[in-house]
């Protein structure tokens, strides 16, 4: 089933919820600032990485090798969020950076790795996104996407493409690893208990804050026979045992996983996949919100990728390396947008 985004309906609703609250928000209270605080937290599905101008533009001192952009859903949010309730802003703070662990939200310095324009000595060490965005009890609304560099999907996709290669599962390798590999189970579980300790530290520090967890989009398709195997715009020579495999047991259950963890703080979940479904990477241009290991990128994106051997010059592709296009950010905003619209509300 294909799915659209329907900005305006959205923009029905923004109209809606903002006259309510305008209504419901008592003389003095919180909401009566000048503007509303929301600080965006994540990695490069949030960042938005080649999706747009880079925020701060290219050769800007303040680059810090984040990979920020334009096209990502939380710009897109904020253009949507000018005015809520009327003549109230909302005010982001966008930290989410390229290759972001769970760990690098609250506890652990993060060393960007963005290949655009790199210092000769690389990119230096950034603070905490907590301490980036500077939560503390004035802060409105917080949205957190992050998960996936932390099993790390980053580090089981090229598993399956060598095993693909050879003939062999990446399926039975991480059911059964070799000593000293972390198992499926094991990742995910170690995952669900960093990411809950991860929101306790949240909450610490924006106390006031309403907490927004976004999960995954659907990056493989249903039918693992959509994809071609080989193409380098899709997932190369991941076999289509692997692909249903990556799917149902790799990130399912990680969207399972944040939204379990986000229930125990009573923190609000979007549910990205069933809207994404049928806009996988697999599907033709036009169609798919989610470029492959070669896409559409804008032209300041390199044709290769630091660390890796993909080279997407010869197909006059960008090295995308499985992320959001401009239409997936564009159908994520639709659905944070409308979640930070009720936090609001009930703020």
């Amino acid at each position: 089933m294909r799915h659209s985004v329907s900005r305006p309906r959205t923009r029905a609703l923004a109209v809606g919820l903002a006259l309510a609250a305008a209504t419901l928000l008592p003389s003095g209270s919180a909401g009566a600032a000048d503007e509303y605080e929301w600080a965006a937290l994540g990695d490069s599905f949030t960042a938005g990485v080649f999706v747009g101008d880079p925020q701060p533009p290219l050769g800007d001192p303040s680059q810090d090798g984040c990979a920020r952009t334009s096209g990502s859903y939380p710009s897109v949010v904020e253009r949507e969020l000018a005015e809520f309730p009327p003549g109230k802003s909302v005010r982001l703070t966008n930290v989410a950076c390229s290759s972001a662990v769970i760990a690098n939200i609250a506890k652990v310095k993060q060393t960007p790795i963005s290949p655009v324009q790199t210092p000769a000595d690389g990119w230096p060490a950034v603070d905490t996104q907590i301490e980036r965005a500077g939560l503390d009890d004035e802060t409105d609304v917080v949205t957190i996407a992050i998960g996936g560099n932390s099993l790390p999907f980053g580090g089981i996709f090229p598993v399956c493409l060598d095993q693909g290669t050879i003939g062999k599962s990446c399926r039975e390798y991480f059911t059964d690893p070799p000593e000293g590999v972390e198992s499926i189970r094991e990742r995910l579980a170690r995952v669900q208990d960093e990411y809950i300790e991860m929101l306790a530290e949240v909450h610490q520090a924006a106390p006031n804050a309403k907490v927004i967890n976004v999960g995954y989009p659907a990056i493989m398709p249903n039918k693992a026979s959509d994809c071609d195997r080989g193409s380098l715009t899709e997932l190369g020579a991941t076999t289509h045992a692997d692909i249903d495999w990556l799917r149902d047991d790799v990130l399912k259950p990680l969207n399972k996983t944040i939204k379990r963890a986000a229930s125990f703080y009573g923190d609000r979940y979007v549910d990205l996949y069933p809207s994404s479904e049928g806009h996988d990477v697999c599907q033709p241009a036009g169609t798919k919100w989610m470029e492959g290991i070669c896409g559409s990128a804008a032209d300041y994106w390199p044709t290769t990728f630091p660390g890796t051997s993909v080279d997407c010059g010869p197909i006059g592709k960008r090295a995308t390396m499985i992320h959001p296009n401009a239409a997936g950010h564009a159908n994520t905003a639709v659905r944070v947008e409308r979640a930070i619209r009720i936090a609001l509300l009930q703020h």
